[in-house]
């Protein structure tokens, strides 16, 4: 027998720190403060909101900093990590069929992880947030097993479909609240039972999902079509494609979302029509801006940028616990922020609450690099792999 070979880790076992593609985690635990960032106004209580839900008559501040956040951040990050959803389950798919499973043992694992994450996404909307992208993120895995081995041309042609399908209903979010007595498109955040708050949140999911599957899915496949190419797990052989795609997306993206950004700051008085087709640019350009920024970080990877120093480590240990993370940040935000918790939402405009999510944001950070130095595992991670696998696994 030959000691020196490597010993081949457990195709039920997390995949070993060393082993894990720097690129996705990196994108993932920076992506965060993104996400962090655009669900931080929905606890703002305000008496009149407008394009994005961004309060009405707000300070200088306030619009400026609706300019930034609806410009840069809206609609941009998700994305990213709906791309990175549907690169995350053909690398498990791959790592799964190289340790010996076959395809069918791989279907029934991913159908349990999916189904999971809805499960967690579902409790994580009943009791915390009605903004919730798990559950939907879960169902539309199921969907995504149909196209992990579909042909290339079959696959970009469905994305491109999706996209074309997802934009009219999706721009809808960046609308002004319809009707005299809606304030916000997150009511369950504006009433001080909790109880309310929960049936609200129950009632209003349906229709999330009608107006953000599709949206999420387009940049699902489009991560399925990148992973067959190890786009991110090699970045250095794809630097080319990866700089050409950085270099297009990221300045789509601001442009495309500079004109919502004047009409939620109020910089710019536009009628029903004109705000819906800038809403409608917004979402189709946040796909830009998104694999812009996914080709970003790749390059980071390539040149190892992320390797070097406590920032780039920090990042990754956090985006190797973003499902954690990311149910840390509603926790925090429920208990400080919403008007049957801390109640703080009525005193901060969309300035000082997005600088509440920044250093939210940054504890998570911060823990996750305090759990890595430890050895540990996230606990919604460690929580998800047991019942996936259904069993305790190394």
């Amino acid at each position: 027998m030959n000691e020196t070979a490597p010993r081949r880790t457990p195709a039920d076992a997390p995949t070993p720190e060393k082993e894990r593609s720097l690129a996705p985690d990196l994108a993932r635990g920076t992506a965060l403060l993104g996400i962090a960032l655009a669900n931080s106004v929905y606890y703002v209580n305000a008496p009149e909101y407008g394009a994005r839900s961004r309060p009405l008559d707000g300070s200088w501040p306030d619009r400026a900093a609706d300019l930034l956040l609806v410009t840069l951040v809206d609609a941009r990050w998700l994305p990213l990590f709906a791309l990175l959803f549907g690169y995350g389950a053909v690398q498990l798919m791959r790592r799964q069929l190289a340790s010996g499973h076959d395809l069918r043992a791989v279907r029934r694992l991913q159908r349990r992880r999916f189904g999971w994450l809805t499960a967690f996404g579902l409790a994580h909307l009943l009791l915390l947030f009605g903004g919730d992208i798990l559950a939907i993120y879960g169902i539309l895995g199921f969907g995504l097993l149909l196209t992990l081995r579909a042909p290339d041309r079959s696959l970009l042609a469905w994305a491109g479909a999706a996209l074309a399908a997802a934009v009219p209903p999706a721009a809808l979010v960046g609308m002004p609240p319809f009707g005299t007595d809606v304030r916000s498109s997150v009511p369950s955040l504006l009433t001080g039972d909790p109880w309310e708050a929960l049936v609200l949140r129950a009632a209003a999911w349906p229709l999330d999902v009608v107006l953000l599957a599709l949206s999420a899915f387009a940049p699902m496949l489009l991560g399925v079509w990148a992973a067959r190419r190890r786009v991110l797990d090699d970045p250095a052989r794809h630097r080319r494609l990866l700089r050409r795609t950085a270099l297009v997306g990221l300045p789509a993206g601001v442009a495309g979302g500079l004109p919502l950004g004047l009409i939620a700051a109020g910089l710019w008085n536009a009628g029903v029509a004109a705000t819906y087709l800038a809403s409608a640019l917004h979402v189709l350009t946040g796909f830009a801006a998104a694999l812009g920024a996914g080709a970003a970080f790749g390059l980071a990877a390539a040149g190892r940028a992320g390797r070097g120093g406590p920032v780039a480590r920090a990042m990754v240990a956090t985006g190797r616990r973003s499902l954690s993370c990311y149910l840390a940040q509603s926790v925090v935000f429920v208990a400080l922020f919403a008007p049957y918790a801390g109640g703080l939402g009525d005193d901060l405009g969309t300035a000082a609450m997005a600088a509440a999510a920044a250093l939210t944001w940054l504890a998570t950070v911060l823990a996750a690099a305090m759990a890595a130095r430890a050895g540990r595992r996230g606990p919604a991670e460690a929580l998800l792999r047991r019942l996936a696998y259904g069993r305790r696994t190394a």
